[in-house]
C-alpha cells in the first residue's frame, strides 16, 4: 500500500482531494498535526465528496507519533520546491513507497528537510513564472507516477 504523509495541511480543499486521491489509488492518508483546519470542516467534505468517509485515513498528533505507527518513514520521497532531484527521474519503487508532503505556505519544516537531506524530491516547474505546484495536484501527480513505476494500470 501507498502512503501519503501531509504534515500541517493548513487548506481543507487540498486535504478532501488529496484524500479523493488517496481513496481512487488505493492509499493510505497520513495527516500530521496541526492542522489548519477541522476534518469536520464541510470545505474538506466537499473537496472529497461522498468519498470521504471511505478514505483510509490516520491522523498522527506528531511527527514522532508518525514515526511509531509508520516505521519506514525515514526513508520516504520528501517533496519540497527545494530538492535538486526530480521525482520522474527516480528507478521503479517499493511496493509500499511513503510521499511526504509539507504545508501549502510553508512547505516541510525545516528540521525534517535537514533531517532527510538525501531524501528531496520535487517535480519539474519548467516555467520562471511559477514558485511551486498546488498540493493536491502534486499529490496526485505523484500517487499516480508511483504506481505506474510499480506497473499498476
Amino acid at each position: 500500500m501507498m502512503h501519503v504523509v501531509l504534515v500541517h495541511p493548513q487548506i481543507p480543499g487540498n486535504t478532501g482531494s488529496a484524500g479523493r486521491t488517496c481513496l481512487a489509488a488505493g492509499a493510505r492518508l497520513h495527516l500530521v498535526e496541526p492542522l489548519g483546519f477541522s476534518l469536520d470542516e464541510a470545505r474538506v467534505r466537499r473537496a472529497g465528496l461522498d468519498y470521504w468517509p471511505h478514505v483510509d485515513l490516520k491522523v498522527h498528533d506528531s511527527w514522532n507519533a508518525l514515526k511509531t505507527d509508520l516505521p519506514g518513514v525515514d526513508d520516504a520521497f520528501f517533496f519540497t520546491r527545494h530538492a535538486e532531484r526530480s521525482f520522474l527521474d527516480e528507478p521503479p519503487m517499493s511496493s509500499e513507497p511513503i510521499f511526504v508532503f509539507g504545508s501549502e505556505t510553508k512547505g516541510l519544516p525545516p528540521q525534517l528537510l535537514k533531517a532527510h537531506w538525501s531524501r528531496r524530491y520535487s517535480l519539474p516547474i519548467l516555467s520562471p513564472h511559477v514558485r511551486s505546484l498546488n498540493l493536491a495536484n502534486t499529490v496526485t501527480a505523484v500517487v499516480y507516477e508511483g504506481l505506474r513505476r510499480q506497473g499498476r494500470r
